[in-house]
């Protein structure tokens, strides 16, 4: 069980604020202005009793509750998709695995690049959301530590935001590989692991209507590439995009505290509208996603 407090998580973004800081990025009038902020947070009495008990959900279950919305509105699927995109561009056409398919969204950038498409993903809910949006693609149920794919059978593999999920890189990574013929690709996006460390994990409300956040792990961004070369692929590329910046953003009217605690769902980001500041100063050029590149070197290399 995880205990949420958004105190804890303002008083976590204000001390990350306070020591870029301390390491000479912001003055003294900032400094002290997040010391002023802090008091005032902790005199503040809807803050004191306003923690919650979150379940921690493991994929399976979580994506099957996300299935129903997945599809809606997502800031990151804008990010990935123009850079997956981009390279997606430059790679030949040929046979496609979605690894962890979802509701088939890469899928359908890639059916309509001309790869003819297969998919996999360990939730029954979110294939057959895939298999009506790319009716030409063949699903399959199956996990990325165990793909139920041949060896070198497959082109390019794509796996995006799935791997965050997984507590161990290595074998799904290794599996990517296996099923890759020589000379193919392997393109992922996932969370950045800096986003996962401040909070930025998928929320989901169980069927009693109890708050959990989907299990995620924040795999360092060396982990990604000692899992990929002890496969032997071979580094092509990687971006760690950010949200636009701050300035090219409306304003926004700073929320009293007890509006911004009230719905559980919209935590963390209702709660860093509360220290808008703080919150730019600790997350504005921490990157929001990593994307990577990887081939597998031909027979002939």
């Amino acid at each position: 069980m995880i205990y949420e407090h958004p105190l804890a998580y303002l008083l976590g973004v204000e001390g990350a604020a306070l020591m870029r800081a301390f390491t000479g990025q912001f003055d003294r009038e900032f400094t002290e202005a997040r010391i002023a902020e802090i008091r005032r947070l902790l005199d503040d009495e809807a803050l004191a009793n306003a923690g919650v008990n979150v379940a921690q959900v493991d994929p399976p279950e979580g994506y099957r509750i996300w299935s129903q919305t997945y599809d809606g509105p997502n800031s990151l699927f804008d990010i990935d998709e123009v850079i997956l995109g981009e390279i997606l561009d430059e790679l030949p056409v040929g046979v496609a695995l979605d690894a962890a398919c979802g509701t088939g969204r890469i899928s359908a950038l890639l059916a309509d690049r001309g790869h003819q498409v297969r998919g996999v993903d360990s939730s029954p809910d979110m294939l057959e959301r895939a298999r009506i949006r790319v009716p030409q693609g063949e699903f399959q149920l199956g996990e990325l530590q165990a793909l139920p794919v041949p060896d070198e059978a497959v082109d390019l593999v794509a796996c995006s935001l799935a791997l965050t999920h997984t507590s161990a890189l290595q074998p799904a990574i290794a599996e990517f590989a296996r099923v890759l013929r020589p000379g193919g690709h392997l393109v992922i996006s996932d969370m950045h692991p800096e986003g996962v460390a401040r909070g930025f994990v998928p929320n989901v409300r169980r069927a009693d209507g109890r708050p959990g956040r989907i299990a995620s792990y924040r795999h360092p961004i060396g982990s990604y590439l000692r899992a990929a070369l002890s496969a032997g692929l071979e580094l092509r590329r990687c971006e760690e995009p950010r949200f636009p910046p701050s300035e090219n953003q409306p304003p926004q009217e700073i929320p009293s505290t007890a509006t911004a605690i009230d719905v559980w769902d919209v935590w963390p980001w209702r709660l860093t509208a509360l220290i808008p500041e703080a919150a730019e100063a600790a997350h504005g050029d921490v990157p929001t996603m990593v994307i990577w590149q990887f081939q597998l070197p031909p027979t002939n290399a």
